[in-house]
């Protein structure tokens, strides 16, 4: 694991995390569709320390844009989860590691009759460890549509990955979800 900053000021988050987005949001409406492009080197630094990188930001303002959802709140959410847990759980270190499209399970797979739901499990494991790779986004169409079929924040389901101590336990809430 990549360390990064030993001490980061999370006061403030919801306004860097704003920052970032409408700079992100601006550009995305201009034309830009390079990410490398949207921030400098000291955003850059304000991301990593945050255990973020440029596609958290990217992916949420791309589908914004195009097609209305995630919001900026939602966003935010699914950031602050994944913020605390980089400090909470990875005690402020990066993981080296990636998960590839090979490694997600394929989306017609279910468990107990769930479709998708072994699928979002692996990509909010590794979003939340910041393992997903660029190509492969937590909060896609289809995690959006899992979450919507269930009565699901995205951000909620990953503070259930985050607190549960296994996949069953996760599975068995998101069952429980689906019948009320």
């Amino acid at each position: 694991m990549e360390s990064t900053s030993s001490h980061t000021d999370l006061y403030g988050l919801t306004g860097k995390l704003l920052r970032l987005w409408t700079k992100a949001e601006a550009l995305y409406r201009k034309g830009n569709r390079n990410p490398d492009e949207y921030f400098d080197e000291e955003e850059m630094r304000e991301l990593t320390s945050l255990g973020l990188n440029v596609m958290d930001v990217y992916d949420y303002v791309e589908d914004f844009v195009t097609s209305g959802e995630p919001d900026y709140a939602s966003f935010v959410m699914v950031s602050a989860e994944k913020i605390f847990y980089f400090f909470e759980e990875l005690g402020g270190k990066l993981s080296s590691h990636r998960i590839s499209e090979e490694d997600l399970p394929p989306k017609k797979e279910e468990v107990d009759g769930i479709v998708w739901l072994p699928r979002i499990l692996v990509k909010a494991k590794g979003k939340l460890r910041g393992e997903l790779p660029p190509e492969i986004m937590y909060g896609c169409g289809g995690d959006r549509n899992f979450a919507r079929t269930h009565g699901i924040h995205l951000a909620e389901f990953l503070r259930k990955v985050r607190c549960s101590s296994d996949d069953r336990e996760v599975i068995d809430w998101v069952a429980a979800r689906s019948k009320s």
